[in-house]
């Protein structure tokens, strides 16, 4: 029994990597590139595992990114710092833990990436509502059917599956993916 739920599992995560939109990752690779050419910021954040992602994707943009001849890509996970994610929380309810960092950090032209497996996490979407407002570039990585976030930013990687670990798993991909192809160009 264990080996056949290994062999289900490993197989939707096969199907998925087969289905992911290739297209949709070219264009989030050409919005990295300029805004690291640029000197824009890319903020990233997501809740519970998408948060941990959010983390993940930061440390391999900023350290594993890295050329001499390039100028480094500068990125921040809003869900790092916890004292100020826990003082919004508290002052001003979770749903504002993003926007109000957002408006105290960001630049137009800055980057937000939003990830949130489901595409409706309130505070993800508030937060992509707010970077529209400040004139950011807006990307979304989701999973199911995409959710509200879909259709709230520019460009949207919608991974094909309504498996909550895999769509993970497979957001950490498309880090590893991005990652790759930065370095490499």
């Amino acid at each position: 029994m264990d080996a056949q739920i290994i062999d289900d599992y490993l197989a939707q995560v096969t199907r998925a990597i087969e289905m992911l939109p290739r297209q949709d990752l070219l264009k989030v690779i050409e919005i990295l590139r300029s805004a690291r050419m640029e000197g824009r910021t890319v903020f990233v954040f997501g809740n519970g595992g998408s948060a941990a992602t959010a983390s993940h994707m930061v440390c391999d943009f900023s350290k594993n990114t890295r050329q001499p001849e390039k100028p480094r890509l500068k990125s921040i996970a809003l869900n790092d710092n916890m004292p100020s994610l826990s003082a919004y929380a508290n002052d001003e309810g979770y749903e504002r833990v993003f926007v109000e960092q957002l408006i105290t950090l960001a630049n137009p032209g800055d980057v937000a990436l939003a990830i949130s497996g489901s595409g409706n996490s309130p505070n993800v979407l508030l937060a992509v509502e707010a970077a529209r407002q400040i004139g950011m570039e807006t990307v979304g990585l989701t999973g199911f059917e995409g959710g509200k976030l879909k259709d709230l930013v520019e460009t949207c990687v919608v991974v094909p599956s309504d498996n909550i670990a895999c769509v993970e798993d497979l957001h950490m991909v498309i880090d590893h993916v991005l990652t790759t192809i930065l370095y490499q160009t």
